[in-house]
């Protein structure tokens, strides 16, 4: 299979000292294609710095998580546009509403939000959204920027499928990871995987977090990598009764589709 990971968090401190090996063992596994996330300024620009050394196999987003959204004052929009600007970057965010965490107080996530959703109508650049425990906000901001954003993705998507079909409906993907493999808290996704039109998935590692539980063989350190995306795929495939090739081919597929990005070979 050629895979693309759409949701590495490849900037992330713990690849510090084995970056280029990482991606070599990704590219060992099939998985050729990376969007590195950015989720504040500086890990944007970090992104975009990764993106020039490796411009066959990389791109980046531009946008400040919503943990982010107290730090982020309103007079650095131009920065932030800018950024989105660059060629190496092809979808606006991470961004959305997080009220588990609750790092950053509501209002600030909500103004941060709408902002980078105005530049992402701007800018004609899809959407990489997250999403926890703020459905109905996060629907009811969302709506008031449709249909003039250019599509987009529910990251790290781990809910039931009347959520999904929310997202489905405002012209979303959904993107899956390595949650899918956890016995103890993925069954709900398990039931929403059975679901979804295939034309709409999207698969991630959001490494380093959401190491599938179900690898036959872990790294001691507990990090997940781009390396691991065959195994979401393959989990996604069981859920199915599908075969793995057909679900990278689509899944490659769709990432294409969505970012705009020549199809891998």
């Amino acid at each position: 299979m050629v895979l693309v990971d759409i949701g590495p968090n490849l900037t992330h401190d713990s690849f510090d000292h084995d970056r280029d090996a990482v991606l070599d063992r990704a590219r060992s596994a099939g998985v050729t294609h990376m969007i590195v996330t950015g989720s504040s300024l500086e890990s944007t620009r970090a992104a975009i710095e990764l993106v020039r050394a490796h411009p066959g196999a990389l791109r980046a987003t531009a946008g400040v998580h919503p943990h982010h959204a107290g730090e982020f004052s309103s007079d650095r929009r131009t920065e932030l546009a800018d950024l989105l600007a660059s060629p190496e970057v092809i979808a606006t965010g991470e961004c959305g509403l997080d009220y588990f965490r609750n790092y950053s107080s509501h209002a600030d996530q909500e103004r941060v939000f709408r902002l980078q959703l105005e530049l992402a109508v701007e800018s004609r650049k899809p959407l990489f959204l997250h999403q926890r425990e703020a459905h109905i906000p996060f629907v009811d901001i969302v709506k008031d920027y449709l249909p003039s954003v250019t599509g987009g993705v529910a990251h790290c998507f781990t809910e039931d499928f009347a959520t999904a079909r929310v997202y489905l409906e405002m012209g979303f993907y959904i993107g899956i990871t390595g949650w899918l493999c956890d016995e103890r808290r993925g069954q709900a996704l398990r039931d929403t995987v059975r679901q979804l039109p295939l034309d709409r998935l999207l698969v991630e590692t959001d490494a380093p977090y959401l190491l599938p539980r179900d690898l036959s063989s872990k790294p001691t350190s507990r990090r997940n990598e781009p390396a691991f995306l065959p195994q979401v795929v393959k989990a996604i495939a069981a859920c199915r009764n599908d075969d793995p090739k057909i679900i990278g081919a689509a899944t490659t597929e769709n990432a294409c589709r969505l970012f705009g990005w020549p199809a891998p070979s």
